[in-house]
């Protein structure tokens, strides 16, 4: 039986588990999908070596860059990106070797542009980790300029929370969350954003889909913005992972 499974910390809140196991029962495919939570990135070799039949894993927080430095090849699109979310596993004549790749950018852009409207042309994009990195990426495909927020200035192409002006919110009209803010079991918690110069021109994308509408999504359809979770985003992911595992 092959195995599959996914490495973060916490794990209480991924998907991905049940997809996937629900997947290969109704597909009768045999195999079987683990969460490996893992406190600290340098039990990974733990993980690869305690389980020789694994064939690939998915890579969420706080991992998707830590866990760039044990692999042996990341492939051209992870690389520009900084981030890794999937990892296809191949033995190979008695060795493992391991190969990363990034799905979020494909399950973000084409969940996301359906959405877009001819006013849409910049985006602030909240969070500076792993996946920030690809939902940056994804926004310069669409054809979308960027702008980092963070709690910390970090360099010029960032801004903290504090300097969303009015002129700055006028100018964004996509506002994509990248952060863990507001996610169950914290589900009264928000991105500090002054929602009240949203506007029904405004997009809101959250990549979380725990609860289904975020108080970051509430907040922007309570002044019209269209709001979007990151469900689908996820959907599309898993079935990108499939096909790099396989493939």
């Amino acid at each position: 039986m092959k195995k599959y499974g996914l490495i973060g910390y916490p794990l209480g809140h991924s998907f991905s588990r049940n997809f996937f196991n629900e997947k290969f029962q109704s597909e009768n495919i045999n195999a079987e999908y683990i969460n490996f939570e893992i406190p600290t990135i340098e039990d990974f070799p733990k993980v690869i070596s305690g389980n020789p039949d694994l064939a690939g894993l998915n890579v969420t927080i706080p991992y998707k860059e830590k866990v760039m430095s044990y692999l042996d090849k990341v492939d051209d699109v992870a690389a520009s990106i900084g981030a890794v979310n999937v990892i296809r596993i191949e033995h190979v004549k008695g060795k493992v070797r391991l190969t990363g790749y990034n799905s979020d950018i494909i399950g973000f852009t084409r969940s996301i542009e359906p959405l877009l409207e001819p006013y849409h042309k910049k985006a602030l994009i909240l969070g500076t980790g792993g996946a920030s990195k690809a939902i940056r990426q994804g926004c310069v495909e669409l054809g979308l300029d960027t702008l980092f927020v963070s709690r910390n200035k970090h360099n010029d192409s960032t801004v903290t929370y504090e300097e969303l002006t009015p002129q700055v919110m006028d100018e964004y009209k996509v506002i994509i969350n990248c952060t863990p803010v507001g996610m169950y079991p914290l589900a009264d918690k928000c991105p500090d954003i002054p929602y009240h110069l949203l506007t029904p021109q405004h997009l809101l994308y959250d990549l979380l889909y725990n609860p289904n509408t975020t108080l970051f999504m509430k907040k922007g359809a309570d002044q019209g913005a269209i709001v979007k979770n990151g469900l689908e985003m996820l959907l599309l992911q898993a079935f990108a992972s499939w096909d790099i595992w396989n493939g």
